[in-house]
């Protein structure tokens, strides 16, 4: 059995960003432990991945009448939208040599967590490469990985109550994937757990499942933590990336 640190807490998608790359930093050089971290986006916020256009990937009219910040992400992946009320996001901060080298197969298992934790909530779920939980054959969770330093971060979401009709108008339909077909392709692939099982799942359950789920998932004693001061240092002089133009625009 492992031991891995357990922080909660929330931000907006600045903060969120820029504290998983301080984490990462800071795990490279031992200054912290390795860590799972469960947090919320406050405000609603969209991510994108590094390599993506803002361009292509949200509708800037809907999300600017509705004030939803955009930050992007250092990892990969697509564009996500992290409901306040109805998502929580995880990162997970290890050491390489705890994680397989193949990435599929790395994603799958720090993937894990989720899907337990889905299954515990009633929701038959399971992992579908290179990087999605699927309920049902729809899309509840996303993961994207960033390896550097000999580090692993890997953060992903947990759509338990998400605002389906808002994502689907803030996001746009990748277009090799959906063929064009817009806000009714995005809702048709996506669904979350309170969708599945009929009922509204809290938050409560649900940060409660996910600790279940991954303590499980990775054979972790989860000790509950809190922020070291180094970090929340780092991650203050890193905020300011993300919160630029030049960084959210990087891909305009």
């Amino acid at each position: 059995m492992i031991k891995l640190r357990l922080i909660i807490d929330e931000g907006d998608g600045a903060y969120n960003m820029a504290l998983d790359e301080a984490m990462l930093i800071l795990r490279s050089v031992n200054a912290i432990p390795d860590t799972l971290r469960l947090y919320i986006f406050k405000p609603s916020t969209i991510t994108i991945g590094y390599f993506q256009s803002v361009n292509e990937s949200v509708n800037e009219d809907f999300i600017k009448s509705r004030r939803i910040p955009i930050v992007r992400r250092p990892t990969g992946g697509g564009a996500v939208y992290h409901d306040t009320y109805g998502e929580i996001t995880y990162s997970i901060i290890v050491s390489e040599d705890k994680v397989p080298k193949d990435y599929v197969e790395s994603f799958k298992f720090l993937a894990e967590g989720v899907i337990r934790a889905a299954r515990i909530l009633g929701a038959p779920a399971e992992f579908k490469p290179l990087n999605d939980g699927v309920i049902a054959g729809k899309k509840f969770s996303g993961q994207a990985q960033l390896r550097r330093l000999g580090v692993v971060l890997q953060h992903g979401t947990f759509m338990y109550a998400t605002d389906i009709d808002t994502l689907a108008q803030s996001l746009l339909a990748p277009k090799l994937k959906l063929m064009h077909r817009g806000v009714r392709a995005i809702k048709e692939r996506v669904i979350t757990i309170s969708n599945y099982v009929g009922r509204k799942i809290s938050r409560d359950e649900a940060l409660k499942a996910l600790i279940k789920g991954f303590s499980e998932a990775l054979n972790a004693k989860l000790i509950e933590g809190s922020l070291t001061e180094v970090e929340l240092q780092l991650a203050s002089s890193l905020r300011w990336k993300y919160l630029s133009k030049a960084w959210t625009y990087l891909r305009p």
